[in-house]
């Protein structure tokens, strides 16, 4: 079973928004750069800010979904456990925005449930 645990914004300026969520969380994130930053709250729930500008794939309103854009993340316990993810899904009709691919944070796909919205399947690069 797959547990969302990992929610995504796309902001345009990611510092200035991890100064914003620190403030507002009263944390400070864990990782923060120009490009992405993220907070891990004591819940578990993981709250990444990727740039709009270089998300990947490239962030679409009319293929990403609706609002200021966002994903629901998946994390799993092994690049094998994405290819798994990956097949299901494909096997159950689900439109891949990016087949499994190798990114700086890990093993990733998406894909896209019935209202347009990104599904993000990883396995982080640290347990690699």
């Amino acid at each position: 079973m797959l547990n969302p645990n990992f929610t995504l914004l796309y902001v345009d300026q990611p510092l200035r928004s991890a100064a914003f969520y620190g403030d507002l969380l009263g944390c400070a994130p864990v990782e923060s750069g120009p490009t992405f930053a993220m907070f891990v709250l004591p819940t578990g729930l993981k709250l990444g800010l990727w740039s709009k500008h270089t998300v990947e794939p490239a962030f679409e309103a009319a293929k990403g979904g609706p609002g200021g854009g966002a994903e629901l993340v998946f994390t799993v316990d092994s690049a094998e456990a994405v290819e798994a993810a990956h097949a299901a899904w494909k096997a159950k009709g689900l439109p891949i925005l990016q087949a499994p691919v190798a990114m700086d944070f890990g093993r990733t796909f998406v894909a896209l449930d019935p209202d347009g919205h990104r599904l993000r399947v990883y396995f982080p690069e640290e347990n690699a």
